[in-house]
């Protein structure tokens, strides 16, 4: 694929990469360019180093199982300007707090979650499949309730490999969690 037989391996591999709208697994690109895995890899890690180093206003990134082209973050307030266009597409503090049960407890039920929140969770929930930020994980074997988790979609979002990477919850928590659970 190099020279007079197609471009070369980096090249081939940014082509595909600037098309793509999700990441793509260093196997599939892999077969796509009969190419072994090391030496895509070995690439990839190039290819993110040179745009850093070049100070690029985007990065290669290995994030969900692939990787993907993203705005370098000190050009994320010009970009969401140009995107955004005065428009808001943020999400609601209770679908936040929503999400963040789903990351944490999943596979999980809507029941269990408006229990934990402590109010009705549904409409929130609705957003969040919308949004393609939650998906079904199946039946709950024992009360036949639909289960919730994440979607690669969210951790491509929040930038993360994979649900190892989310942070741990205790340094957040009140530490006096037990009597703020006697007082309910």
């Amino acid at each position: 694929m190099d020279g007079a037989d197609g471009p070369g391996l980096k090249t081939a591999l940014e082509a595909i990469l600037l098309v793509v709208d999700e990441p793509v697994a260093e196997v599939t690109l892999a077969q796509v360019l009969e190419r072994p895995r090391g030496e895509v890899v070995r690439a990839l890690r190039e290819l993110a180093a040179e745009y850093t180093e070049a100070g690029r206003g985007f990065d290669l990134r290995e994030v969900a199982g692939g990787w993907r082209y993203y705005t370098r973050d000190d050009c994320a307030a010009v970009v969401e300007r140009f995107v955004r266009d005065g428009q808001q597409a943020r999400l609601t503090q209770a679908a936040l707090e929503t999400l963040a049960v789903v990351a944490y407890r999943q596979p999980v039920s809507r029941a269990r979650i408006s229990a934990i929140r402590g109010v009705n969770s549904d409409g929130v929930m609705r957003t969040l499949l919308t949004r393609g930020l939650v998906e079904e994980a199946g039946q709950d074997p024992e009360g036949q309730a639909t289960l919730y988790r994440t979607t690669t979609y969210f951790l491509e979002r929040l930038g993360l490999r994979d649900l190892s990477e989310l942070p741990e919850l205790a340094p957040f928590l009140p530490d006096d969690l037990e009597g703020m659970e006697d007082q309910r």
